[in-house]
């Protein structure tokens, strides 16, 4: 028989992402009013190893829904992942009666709570917090929607001095292995073109971006690469110095500029839907659940398609953007 579920704990875990306070708060407040007991997990996996636990109330939850960061803090636990951490883990959640695992991150977050369930047979819902929007089964991740505006803004103002010195910028995003955040953020800003892990770019390819600036009248191009430890912006703008030495070349790479500020709107929505909705999964009995939005309503989405499938990118996008970047 299941033990009954009386304290829940949840920790945020990996890359920060705006709106994990409106998720924190959303669990904390929608699980009070339920009739279980929260305590809140200071940095990640690695203080659930450490036992950095504490009670939480409303009040600790007060005035955070605007706020970007965790106010849980976060880390990247490799301890978590030996069997010896996830012990020590296993440990402090029974010292501290701690009966499920609420886990707010990305695809590892995600992953170090399946294997850690697995292990332990522990409850652990996930609430999908990622700027990358890499995560199966949700519409949108929390975070996602916030950077994209950051990438939007900071583009805006880069194409600025792009047009008065008929430059050429290369503006590097976050995203890894998926093309979410430079895609769209192309298609928002009115970027000439985007280079992303899904659609690989050849030498015509980047020429025919060139010869988009030019047909304006005037030679500045915006284009947006997703980051990438071999082919990021720098290879690229390198790449353009040389083919095209007759323009003026310069690179932007936005880096943890993306991860801050205060939550859009929408992730704040997000963040607190997804936040009611694992209170509501683990009063159903669900577990290895990950809490997303699917055409406007919520999903659970087990661990394994959320964090191994593959989420695709619209390639009409692509064509979207060439058309409007003539």
């Amino acid at each position: 028989m299941a033990r009954k579920i009386k304290t829940i704990g949840i920790l945020t875990s990996g890359g920060d992402a705006p709106g994990m306070n409106a998720a924190i708060r959303a669990v904390t407040r929608a699980g009070i009013c339920n009739g279980f007991n929260i305590k809140g997990i200071y940095r990640g996996f690695d203080g659930l190893i450490n036992g950095e636990i504490k009670s939480f109330t409303t009040e600790n939850v007060s005035g955070i829904i605007m706020q970007g960061g965790t106010i849980l803090k976060t880390a990247r636990s490799k301890e978590f992942m030996t069997p010896e951490g996830m012990k020590k883990a296993y440990d402090n959640l029974v010292k501290e009666e701690i009966d499920a695992l609420v886990v707010v991150g990305g695809n590892g977050s995600l992953t170090g709570a399946k294997i850690f369930a697995q292990e332990y047979d522990f409850p652990c819902v996930g609430l999908p917090g990622t700027i990358d929007n890499d995560l199966y089964g949700t519409d949108s991740t929390i975070g996602y929607d916030t950077t994209m505006n950051t990438i939007m803004d900071c583009v805006d103002r880069i194409r600025d001095t792009a047009q008065s010195h008929e430059r050429i910028f290369f503006v590097e995003v976050m995203g890894r292995d998926a093309g979410f955040l430079a895609q769209n953020s192309a298609i928002a800003c009115g970027a000439e073109a985007a280079i992303i892990p899904e659609d690989s770019t050849d030498v015509d390819q980047l020429a025919r971006f060139m010869e988009r600036g030019i047909r304006k009248s005037k030679k500045s191009c915006i284009v947006i690469v997703s980051e990438s430890p071999k082919c990021g912006a720098l290879y690229y703008a390198d790449r353009v110095k040389k083919e095209f030495p007759e323009f003026d070349v310069r690179v932007s790479i936005l880096g943890h500029l993306q991860r801050g500020g205060r939550p859009t709107a929408h992730d704040r929505i997000l963040a607190s839907r997804t936040g009611v909705g694992a209170i509501e999964a683990i009063m159903q009995g669900q577990r290895n659940v990950m809490i997303g939005v699917r055409n406007n309503e919520i999903v659970y989405v087990p661990f394994s398609d959320a964090i191994r499938t593959d989420k695709p990118l619209d390639m009409k996008l692509i064509k979207v953007l060439d058309e409007l970047s003539i």
